[in-house]
């Protein structure tokens, strides 16, 4: 199986909750869209110093990490962040790698989506089924 990318909308949660309390406008809601690489071996979000700033977010503690290489230490997480993708979202904390060269979505904001790493055509699908789609052999859809 090769490298999964994803779409992935991410957001300020504190932007959100000013908004739904009417204290900003939804349009001023920090957000970004993004290309995520998927990674079942990361245990939470991934950003870069650069994501943090664009979304506003605040440093809330820090956490050991382990990169692909093998290096360890301690991380900053920020948040909170709402990641969405297609009708689903989870608020969570994110690891922030200084100069990650790419987002990872990682195996908690996964499981929190019900999400999977669909190995055959290697790509992102709800657990359950994205949506219901019908051929033009169905009953349903098809009359004679």
């Amino acid at each position: 199986m090769g490298l999964v990318h994803t779409e992935i909308t991410l957001k300020n949660g504190i932007d959100m909750i000013m908004a739904q309390k009417g204290l900003m406008p939804d349009h001023e809601i920090r957000q970004t869209t993004v290309n995520a690489l998927v990674d079942s071996g990361a245990w939470t979000m991934v950003i870069n110093d650069a994501t943090r700033e664009k979304l506003g977010l605040e440093t809330t503690r820090t956490a050991p990490g382990t990169l692909a290489d093998g290096t360890q230490a301690e991380y900053k997480l920020a948040g909170p962040l709402e990641i969405s993708w297609k009708d689903r979202s989870v608020i969570c904390e994110a690891l922030v790698i200084p100069n990650a060269d790419e987002n990872l979505l990682g195996a908690i904001p996964l499981e929190a989506m019900d999400l999977t790493i669909n190995p055959r055509t290697e790509e992102v699908t709800g657990a359950h089924g994205d949506q219901i789609v019908h051929s033009l052999k169905c009953s349903c859809c098809f009359r004679k």
